[in-house]
């Protein structure tokens, strides 16, 4: 859903090469990492520059927004949750499936529709302006998003196609498909993960027949807006519809993890949802965050052609719920093309019962990198992305371990430490060292930085 998951910054840089699936019309310039000789093809990062990226079938002119990598490219048309008994894939059917089943129509149908094969690529108005998100909101900052030029980008979140899918008559749907940001890196976080979009809307009569006494209320009002609600929802139609989506939600997760499932509610604000709320559930002994969902905006909802309905929506992570319903310990996992990862999800339906089975596990190497920062603003972000895109599903973890201001030259230093852990073989030292040196090479040329190597 809508600003309901944290936004990932993305690096100023974006001279990688494109990889053989996407076709680049132009005149590239011969720029390129000079560690690129030394270091193995699948780790090194090219640079020549061109004017347009083919994607998909269709042509994008690139401009001085244009700042998707090599790296994130090529994990386009993947669409794992598409991919036959992959972990995504299964927990995709599973809420398919409890929604078909528990959700009719009058006719006996699925009230839900599902919508998996939605193209990746979006507008700016699809992933921001429709969702009302300001003109000057920090999320839309080229370093929060993948960027194909100023009007096209890769979708930060399915919430991209809200607006399409109300325009189009749809009261209830889901919407599935892998997502583009960036964050921290660790086992947990990936610059691309899938995400399912689900909304419902209500006419009058259908929020409150089931209501005794209910033909008096109303969905609207001329009022004030609080954290609560919004200034034309009556409060009655609020608390219905939130009451009806926390219902929604916990019937969910419920039947995916099972009886006894602790679940509670963390109250949040934000400024497109009232009221909005974050689900946690009980894992281990851990309160784990799964999903973001509020009541709808509803000027959204009326600009989309809906003016007579309330509604909500909730966007929950496919990935953080197939980690847990399978003990998946690292998130790059779910891209590993290794038949001991991928048989072990063959199974002769659904829901069968599945533990993950580490493979060996595989001894980490570590490296650390010191430089000072440049004047101009530095984003932490920048740097991971750089080492995301040299070094791939290497990287196991990057952690800031130590910040120093000289106290003569104000200038500032940054001490990080790379973890690489290949999941499924053992690295070399030297293998690493050359990924190392081009990063330190690529941090200086591409980040402005002083090294301290």
């Amino acid at each position: 859903m809508a600003m309901l998951w944290k936004f990932m910054r993305v690096a100023r840089y974006s001279k990688t090469a494109l990889s053989p699936k996407v076709k680049v019309r132009g005149i590239p310039t011969h720029s390129r990492h000079s560690s690129s000789k030394s270091v193995a093809s699948d780790f090194a990062a090219s640079a020549p520059c061109s004017n347009t990226v083919e994607l998909l079938g269709k042509s994008y002119p690139q401009d001085d927004y244009s700042n998707v990598t090599e790296k994130i490219l090529s994990k386009v048309g993947k669409n794992l949750h598409n991919r036959k008994h992959h972990p995504l894939w299964l927990i995709k059917e599973q809420v398919k499936e409890h929604f078909y089943k528990h959700y009719l129509g009058r006719r006996g149908t699925p009230l839900f529709s599902v919508y998996d094969g939605l193209s990746p690529v979006v507008t700016v108005q699809q992933n921001f302006d429709s969702l009302l998100i300001p003109q000057n909101h920090a999320s839309r900052r080229k370093e929060d998003n993948y960027y194909l030029n100023r009007d096209h980008m890769l979708r930060a979140h399915t919430s991209a196609h809200q607006w399409d899918l109300i325009h189009s008559g749809l009261d209830a749907f889901l919407a599935v498909g892998d997502v583009y940001r960036r964050d921290t890196i660790d086992n947990t976080h990936y610059p691309v993960f899938h995400q399912m979009e689900g909304v419902r809307l209500f006419s009058c009569h259908e929020l409150f027949s089931s209501i005794k006494d209910g033909e008096g209320l109303q969905l609207f009002e001329q009022g004030h807006r609080t954290a609560h609600k919004q200034e034309c929802h009556t409060m009655e139609a609020v608390r219905l519809v939130e009451f009806n989506l926390k219902q929604v939600l916990t019937k969910l997760m419920t039947h995916i993890f099972g009886d006894g499932l602790q679940v509670r509610w963390v109250d949040c604000y934000f400024p497109f949802t009232h009221p909005s709320f974050e689900m946690e559930i009980n894992f281990q002994g851990e309160w784990m965050e799964v999903l973001g969902c509020g009541v709808m905006e509803q000027q959204l909802v009326n600009s989309a052609g809906a003016q007579d309905k309330i509604g909500w929506a909730f966007g929950l992570g496919l990935e953080r719920l197939a980690m847990i319903l399978y003990d998946i310990p690292d998130i790059r996992l779910f891209w590993s093309e290794d038949e001991r990862f991928l048989k072990q999800f063959i199974g002769p339906h659904i829901w069968q019962k599945i533990k993950f089975q580490p493979l060996s596990r595989y001894p980490p190497l570590i490296n650390d990198i010191s430089f000072w920062l440049p004047s101009e603003t530095y984003s932490q972000n920048d740097f991971y992305d750089l080492v995301r895109t040299i070094g791939g599903d290497l990287i196991e973890k990057v952690v800031l371990l130590d910040e120093f201001a000289h106290p003569k030259t104000k200038k500032v230093s940054h001490c990080y430490r790379i973890i690489y852990r290949h999941p499924e073989r053992t690295l070399t030292q030297d293998e690493v060292h050359r990924i190392h040196r081009a990063i330190e090479e690529s941090a200086v040329r591409e980040l402005g930085v002083e090294g301290r190597f």
